[in-house]
Formats: structure tokens, sequence, C-alpha cells
């Protein structure tokens, strides 16, 4: 009999689906950071998660997220960068599909299984807005071609949108029957350099004036001291290093809620 009971009441898993509300903040790695953790600008951002819990340890989740990033050469230890002087702001809106592993089972709602850590990876595809300040005022930087881009011999504009590879841990909380919450570090691995609009040569700046315009002129080159002689103008000298890419990093707290049904009363 007892064997009976036990075979009609197997511990069981229901498929669930979620709703999640994001907060975090977000760093990047590039010319202007290129070591720090955690580093650059602090800004805040936030979006919206939708996850399919296949089994107690897959789960397929989307989302879409909106962060800023950013940083400042003043903020460096090495004085060659503070005398660049370069800084920016960039604007990212973030698309993602990724799959999460538990580490132990875990189910929302689930009074056994309550807590997991987790790994996730995936992909992702974002669109930027890099700007920078000049004289109390945001401009674009991709338009103004600050290394030469778009000036003959310059070569094209680099893009605003692309692929990036995330992947990252975080950990599982339930808090309610229906209300979860988590905790997650993800790095971003891009296929750009140009995050901080910072990548290859100083250009020409009187082709730079001509064909882009004073502005790109005065924020391709805003070092403190030039130089003398005749790299007074910098024309052709390293203003960053295109062999590295630039990375990005959202840090988040997600609530979530159960939206498919309430969870089972009865888990064995």
């Amino acid at each position: 009999m007892s064997f009976a009971l036990q075979a009609q009441h197997p511990k069981r898993f229901e498929r669930s689906k979620d709703f999640g509300i994001v907060f975090g903040t977000s760093y990047y790695l590039g010319d202007i950071n290129p070591t720090k953790h955690f580093g650059g600008d602090r800004f805040y951002g936030g979006g919206l998660t939708f996850r399919n819990n296949f089994d107690k340890r897959w789960t397929l989740k989307s989302g879409i997220s909106f962060h800023k990033i950013g940083a400042h050469d003043e903020d460096s230890d090495d004085p060659w960068q503070v005398n660049r002087n370069l800084h920016f702001v960039n604007e990212l809106i973030e698309g993602t599909m990724q799959m999460e592993l538990n580490f132990w089972d875990y189910q929302i709602g689930n009074k056994n299984d309550r807590f997991s850590p987790y790994l996730f990876a995936g992909i992702a595809y974002y669109n930027m807005k890099p700007q920078a300040e000049f004289q109390g005022t945001l401009f674009e930087l991709q338009p103004l071609g600050t290394e030469g881009q778009g000036t003959l011999g310059g070569g094209k504009p680099y893009r605003l949108n692309g692929f990036a590879l995330p992947f990252g841990a975080g950990a599982k909380f339930n808090i309610w029957s229906i209300i979860a919450i988590s905790v997650e570090w993800g790095m971003r691995k891009t296929y750009t350099d140009f995050l901080d609009d910072v990548s290859g040569s100083y250009a020409n700046p009187v082709a730079l004036e001509e064909e882009n315009g004073r502005l790109s002129m005065l924020l391709g080159d805003r070092r403190i001291v030039p130089g003398g002689g005749l790299q007074a103008s910098g024309t052709g000298l390293h203003r960053g290093d295109p062999t590295v890419k630039d990375w990005y990093n959202f840090t988040t707290v997600t609530l979530s809620f159960r939206v498919d049904r309430k969870p089972s009363l009865c888990w064995k």
C-alpha cells in the first residue's frame, strides 16, 4: 500500500512562466576604462524579462533592457590617458535571449526548492548612442566621425547596433507563492571597439574640420598638452587600441511574478 501511494504521488515539477521587472546598474571595459570592473561612471537602468521554466534546472529567458555606460580619462591613474582627456556616455538598448542553468532544483512557489545559484549564456542585440559633452551640451559622436570616419580615406562610420554574447551568474530566491527575486551579474562580449568612440589613431584635424565640421575636430583631439614639433596635431598618433574590443556589463535585481497559474499546494 505504501508503495502504491508513493507511485501515485511522485515528486513532480510544474512547468511555469514568470514575468520580471529589472533594476540595476552597468559599466563597460574599453579604452577609457581598460581594466576596472564596476569602474567608470555610475548610471542606473532597468528592463523587463520573461522566463519559461522547462524543468527544475533549465530556463529560457528573454528580455529587453535600457542602461547607460560612461567613463572619463581624468579618472585614470595613467598620465598619458589623463592627458588624452576623452570621455563619453552611451545609451544602450538591449534585447536578449538566454538559457539559465540552475545549480540546484528550483521552482517558483515551491517551498522545498526555493533557492538556487545559476549560470546563464545566450545572445543579445543592442543599439547604442555614444555621446560626449562640449560646452555644456551632449553631442552624438558617431555622426561626427571623430577618428576620420566619413572623410576621404577615413573609412565608413561605425555601426550603432550589433550582436553581443551575454554570460554570467546569479541567484534566485522564492519570497512568496508567486513572487521570486533574482540577483545577476552579466558580461557582454561585443564585436565593436566603439562603445566609447575610441579605437584607432588621431585623424588629420584639417580634414576633420573641412569634411566633418569644426565640432568633429574639437572632439576628436581633446589633449590637455598636445605636444610639440611636427606631431603637435596628433595626426596618426595612437588614440586607442583597435586590437581589443569593448565589453559592457549589467548588474541587476529582478522581481519576478508567476503569470501562468498559481503553484500547486502539493509538490510530492
